[in-house]
């Protein structure tokens, strides 16, 4: 069996375990091809060990580097969307693994599922926008999307034997568990968390952005609409569980009362390795689960008044339409604006909150060119109020 991979967002923590999930899976199994942001010194490592025959980095002027200093022998697409659009939907790819960051995801996702290919998806802001959207395409052109986050992962290995287009009628909840980040268990007021502690994650090791929703439980509540989207269930049947240890990764109660959860340890490498070789599995770097080792496991329900942003999120989801989209934006800006030292921690919920509030008739008909121009009227409406803020202080 031989498998061509394409990685989109090589050098963040998904891609770079992904670069060692094909090596690890041996014999017939090649990167074909690797899309970085800007990070030209890891992508350099990886393009030594992997020798793909196409690279491209979104960041303009770090392309202009790679453009000059390329291997003879590696095609270097083009920058920006441009770039990854192209290597999602190359002949020769028969699996695109996605792990860029945010709405970014939107058109390398559309071009891969145009091109029909086995899409490894770890990249849930495009499902979060326009995921049913995508899911309809998907099938239209009979691309396959598999989950690699390890929680939505889980949901799919938990429903294998169902069928596409039952997983409603034989579900009656979906138990989606989150590690409540680095202040679930924190007293008194978050107001005065820094960007440098809500960085820091007890359980995973993971990008900036997505550690910061993990902080303040959006994550889970992106992950609510993707898994909504991936499987067609109604937001109403998925629980959030705090489950600090991230042994359980999800699981699904079923009509007749049974309940199947997967569990593991905390190890990336196992969900991504799944969503490539799907529907076989392989021997995985991931050291096997103890469970003679294992003190206890905890589940606790969410605070949903201490940490707004996940009410927000099942809000969106209920009202349907752009609300999704427009809360994927706000959010983005949002985070970027703490990170960057601009705005407060609880800011992030107050600017989503009210960029959800002056979204007038988005409720209706989604389209994918609506979910689009949402997310750009979005991303504008929260930088203003976030500048607003900012002077009022």
């Amino acid at each position: 069996m031989n498998k061509n991979v394409v990685i989109l967002g090589s050098t963040g923590s998904i891609g770079v375990n992904a670069v060692k999930a094909v090596k690890n899976l041996g014999k017939g199994w090649r990167v074909l091809g690797l899309a970085a942001n800007s990070n030209l010194k890891a992508l350099a490592a990886q393009m030594r060990e992997a020798r793909p025959a196409y690279v491209s980095v979104f960041d303009y002027d770090a392309w202009k580097e790679l453009k000059a200093s390329a291997p003879r022998g590696v095609k270097v697409l083009p920058p920006g969307v441009e770039g990854l659009a192209e290597m999602a939907s190359l002949s020769e790819a028969d699996i695109v693994l996605s792990a860029v960051t945010g709405a970014v995801g939107f058109a390398p996702l559309l071009a891969a599922i145009r091109a029909s290919k086995h899409i490894a998806l770890a990249n849930k802001e495009p499902m979060v926008m326009a995921g049913e959207l995508l899911m309809q395409e998907a099938q239209r052109w009979q691309a396959r999307i598999l989950p690699v986050d390890s929680e939505p992962s889980a949901i799919f290995q938990c429903l294998a034997g169902v069928k596409p287009g039952q997983y409603d009628d034989a579900v009656s909840r979906v138990f989606l568990t989150a590690s409540g980040g680095p202040f679930y268990a924190r007293k008194g007021s978050l107001s005065g968390v820094t960007p440098a502690q809500a960085l820091k994650h007890p359980r995973w090791s993971m990008g900036p952005k997505i550690t910061v929703d993990s902080s303040t439980l959006m994550n889970k509540g992106l992950e609510a609409i993707e898994i909504k989207n991936l499987f067609s269930l109604p937001i109403s049947k998925i629980e959030v569980l705090i489950h600090p240890q991230s042994v359980v990764h999800s699981g699904v109660e079923f009509k007749d009362g049974s309940v199947l959860a997967q569990l593991s340890n905390p190890d990336m490498r196992l969900p991504i390795q799944y969503a490539l070789t799907w529907p076989d599995r392989a021997r995985s770097l991931a050291e096997p689960l103890d469970f003679f080792k294992l003190a206890r496991l905890d589940f606790a329900r969410p605070d949903f008044r201490r940490f707004p942003c996940l009410e927000l999120a099942f809000e969106a989801a209920k009202k349907g339409g752009i609300y999704p989209a427009v809360l994927n934006a706000a959010n983005e800006v949002a985070v970027e604006k703490f990170i960057a030292g601009r705005l407060g921690f609880t800011g992030i919920p107050e600017i989503v909150e009210r960029t959800l509030a002056a979204c007038r008739g988005g409720a209706g008909r989604l389209t994918l060119g609506a979910a689009v121009e949402a997310d750009g009227w979005a991303r504008q409406k929260a930088a203003d109020l976030s500048e607003i803020k900012k002077r009022k202080k």
